[in-house]
């Protein structure tokens, strides 16, 4: 598993002005480092350490190590402020995590065996995700990186849900744990060839194959 460190540095200038003159002046991105049973606290980072940590999607769903002051905070991301236009950060809150409190947050879902699934391969579907990520509920030791959404034994008009996915020990999907079984995907009839399908019956006729672009008649 990849370890995603990154330096910080407190700052005490707070405020909508003291923002825009570190990203201007000092090339840094303001932050907050919050929860647990400590006060927050406002910190910076370079802006270039904070990009090149940003490239790796990962780093969203794993506990990131902060160093700051010489000491160590481990924690998540929760929120990213960027520019509409441009993009990059304007601030960015981190998690505060504590081993034996159970954090809440979102990972993302890999789907698998997708091209050789029943419903793709043996019955002409195409498959539809519902969702990419799911909220779940487990202590920061139990944070899986994703879960994977087996589609193998997937059917035609077949739905995929929550109670489906074989998650890790210790991990607890939100939504079932309010009953909620949502759906995660489907495979279902490509909608061209349903629409082609339904006009041929309503007419009468068989499609016919079109012409080679490439033939000529002669006369």
């Amino acid at each position: 598993m990849v370890d995603f460190v990154i330096d910080a540095q407190a700052r005490d200038d707070l405020g909508k002005g003291a923002s825009r003159r570190l990203r201007r002046n000092a090339n840094l991105v303001p932050g907050i480092i919050y929860g647990g049973d400590k006060a927050p606290k406002s910190i910076s980072l370079l802006a270039k350490d904070l990009a090149k940590l940003l490239e790796n999607e990962a780093v969203f769903s794993h506990i990131l190590t902060v160093n700051l002051a010489g000491q160590q905070e481990s924690v998540l991301i929760k929120a990213l402020q960027r520019h509409p236009a441009k993009g990059f950060v304007l601030h960015i809150d981190f998690l505060r995590l504590i081993a034996d409190q159970k954090l809440t947050t979102t990972v993302p879902l890999h789907f698998i065996n997708e091209a050789t699934a029943t419903g793709v391969k043996l019955e002409g579907g195409e498959i539809l995700h519902m969702t990419n990520e799911v909220e779940i509920s487990c202590l920061p030791k139990d944070l899986p990186e994703f879960i994977e959404v087996d589609m193998a034994n997937v059917a035609l008009d077949q739905i995929v849900h929550l109670s489906d996915l074989k998650v890790p020990n210790g991990v607890e999907l939100i939504a079932l744990a309010h009953e909620n079984d949502l759906p995660i995907a489907t495979i279902h009839t490509p909608r061209v060839e349903a629409e082609d399908t339904t006009a041929d019956t309503a007419t009468g006729t068989t499609p016919t194959p079109a012409a080679d672009a490439g033939d000529k008649t002669t006369e």
